[in-house]
């Protein structure tokens, strides 16, 4: 059965999405079965690639829009929101 789940989530270390949080939230996503993207100031990245990540330039305060299908889709989003609201575990 394929899934489909989105949330809203603000980026609130100091230092915004730059390479160290993009490489958690890729290698996070590469773990689910589900296509992940994440979306800011109307751009869209694949969650499981660090470049795509570090082109939304997504600074501190910034809003995401996280967006998943498949299997997976409802605990990938709800994973990453989380790993997103502590920071990148860098706070």
């Amino acid at each position: 059965m394929t899934e489909e789940a989105n949330c809203i989530v603000s980026v609130c270390n100091p230092k915004g999405l730059h390479a160290r949080p993009a490489s958690k939230v890729a290698k996070l996503a590469q773990g689910f079965d589900a296509t992940i993207a994440i979306h800011y100031n109307g751009e869209e990245a694949e969650a499981d690639s660090i470049m795509d990540l570090l082109m939304l330039g997504a600074a501190p305060g910034a809003k995401l829009r996280i967006e998943a299908y498949g299997p997976d889709a409802v605990t990938a989003t709800e994973a990453i929101a989380r790993l997103v609201e502590r920071g990148f575990d860098e706070v």
